[in-house]
């Protein structure tokens, strides 16, 4: 049975657009975009502020899934803010090819469709090992901004390895004219780059100017 013709599985009645790659994977648009500040999308829904806010997905799947299950109910909110990265499903090096691959296919699609609504897009880009090199970037534009996250990456060798390669090829093959990073910036890690620091480091962040703060002021009393 040909899929129009059945209920919308998998929004393939959604978004009719050429798939590009061995898989298929719905192209998302250059963009050029800026935002006076960065939230992840867990505060979106309270965000005072949308038109002077980005939105990136540098957290847990189960927060944005929903997107993903019901993608109308979320364009109307979405296009409110300065700029919104696609969706950054996990591809963790020991889950199966084909769910790797369906995470990218999802990222992509949300991007597309997101696109097609007027909403301002910024491509992100995900890797797992060398083997995903061959079909990751599908559909990632060239001399595009870009976003990425080292999250979860710089704690053990391999993975911070595997994610130094995953960028130096991701600067080979997309050639981005600038990278939104989220989280530590290895050092081999080069380009045009605007830091958005995580939430634990803008914790720590906070923790350490109020620490300043208390001592400067004991100090202050002190004094007196």
């Amino acid at each position: 049975m040909n899929y129009r013709f059945t209920r919308d599985c998998e929004n393939l009645n959604r978004l009719h657009v050429d798939g590009v790659g061995r898989y298929g994977i719905p192209p998302v648009s250059r963009a050029e975009y800026r935002a006076d500040n960065w939230i992840s999308f867990n505060y979106a829904r309270t965000c005072e502020e949308p038109e002077r806010h980005g939105i990136h997905f540098f957290v847990d799947d189960y927060q944005f899934v929903r997107l993903w299950d019901n993608p109308d109910a979320y364009l109307n909110m979405l296009s409110k803010f300065q700029a919104v990265c696609t969706p950054d499903f996990s591809m963790y090096t020991d889950w199966p090819k084909a769910v790797q691959i369906y995470n990218s296919y999802r990222r992509h699609w949300l991007g597309a469709y997101w696109q097609e609504h007027g909403i301002r897009v910024i491509p992100t880009i995900g890797w797992s090992d060398e083997e995903s090199f061959d079909w990751c970037f599908d559909g990632d534009p060239t001399d595009s901004m870009v976003a990425v996250s080292s999250v979860g990456t710089q704690g053990d060798e391999r993975a911070s390895r595997l994610f130094v390669r995953g960028y130096k090829r991701m600067m080979d093959r997309l050639r981005p004219s600038c990278v939104l990073f989220y989280g530590i910036i290895p050092e081999e890690c080069g380009g045009n780059i605007i830091h958005v620091r995580s939430f634990a480091e803008e914790r720590w962040r906070s923790k350490n100017r109020q620490e300043s703060a208390q001592s400067w002021e004991e100090e202050a009393v002190t004094a007196g």
